[in-house]
């Protein structure tokens, strides 16, 4: 009796044995015909997303005063990010604004010509050194008159030189005056005017790249994203050569995946895709937007037994993230229709 037992349990365990491999099987080939018609209709592909980032600097170089955004920080384009010290350059400007004030003064000054009142000035002096000069030619005349009567014997010929020489300063006085009145009837000449006015240009140019640096002591997000870096703290000196802050930029982003030869001719530039990323069952958006021309070998970061000796063609899909979901880096899965 117990022998049947034990033969029926031998039976009936080898059946199990039997069902399990029949649905082992049957599920197998039911999943390797579902993979088969997935692979039919759409491709898998894995990469990481990828983004642009920009390094700023200062245009200037002076010492940091105010940094205001930490790393991790989400930046709009136009925002401040970070301040130089310019107490320096604000002196120079006040400098160079009074230097303006004081040659706008001068250029002024030759654009009105002579004053109606050293107009009067100027011509009194002339009456003045005419009228000196009538009084000495005068007394000059008498005199001679009187050493010509009287044989140099009432007045002497040194008198007669020395009346000869005041009277000859007199007219030059004469003439340095009316030269002088003439002048100031004429006006300032138009070189003196030109001169003064592009001196006053230069100082106005000179103000305006003033005003430039100033604007630039300010560092600007150019775009929207994310600090990713902050490489340089409050105090330290910057310049052009060193950056500031390393930016994520949000405007475009794409997931880098690799395509087998094989399956490349099943996309194509514009085809549609979806990303699937671990955190998030929804998918985002994309299309296939740029598909390299020549082959390399697989990246180590994808790199599959099966695929350590092929070579893949670089993919690009961008997308579409409205949400922010996707971050630099992060592994994602592409799935293209065909």
């Amino acid at each position: 009796m117990m022998e049947k037992i034990r033969e029926h349990k031998k039976t009936v365990a080898v059946i199990v044995i039997l069902l399990v491999l029949v649905l082992g099987f049957g599920f197998y080939e039911y999943r390797s015909r579902k993979a088969a018609e997935e692979a039919a209709t759409e491709l898998v592909l894995k990469g990481n997303v990828d983004l642009r980032e920009v390094s700023l600097a200062f245009r200037n170089s002076d010492r940091i005063s105010d940094i205001y955004v930490e790393e991790g920080d989400t930046v709009k384009k136009g925002q401040v990010l970070a301040k130089l010290d310019t107490e320096d350059l604000e002196h120079q400007m006040a400098v160079t604004k009074s230097q303006i004030a004081a040659q706008q003064a001068q250029v002024d000054k030759l654009h009105n010509g002579t004053r109606p009142e050293d107009l009067v000035q100027a011509q009194a002096k002339v009456n003045e050194a005419v009228a000196e000069r009538d009084f000495l030619a005068s007394d000059f005349t008498r005199k001679q008159d009187a050493f010509n009567a009287s044989g140099g014997k009432s007045v002497s010929r040194q008198v007669l030189d020395d009346a000869r020489t005041k009277l000859a300063t007199a007219d030059a006085k004469v003439k340095e005056a009316q030269a002088a009145n003439d002048l100031a009837v004429a006006g300032p000449r138009s070189e003196d005017v030109a001169a003064a006015e592009a001196q006053l240009q230069s100082l106005q140019d000179t103000l305006s790249r003033e005003e430039y640096t100033l604007s630039q002591s300010e560092l600007i997000a150019p775009q929207d994203g994310v600090i990713r870096s902050r490489l340089m703290e409050v105090g330290d000196m910057a310049s052009p050569q060193k950056p500031v802050f390393r930016i994520s930029l949000d405007t475009k982003k794409w997931v880098r995946v690799y395509v087998k030869e094989g399956d490349l001719g099943k996309i194509h530039e514009g085809s549609k895709a979806e990303i699937y990323i671990d955190s998030d069952k929804e998918p985002v958006k994309g299309q296939i937007g740029y598909i390299s021309s020549t082959a390399e070998f697989t990246p180590k970061n994808v790199e599959t037994s099966e695929l350590r000796t092929a070579l893949l063609y670089e993919v690009r899909v961008y997308v579409d993230d409205g949400a922010n979901k996707l971050r630099m880096g992060m592994p994602a899965t592409v799935k293209v229709k065909l």
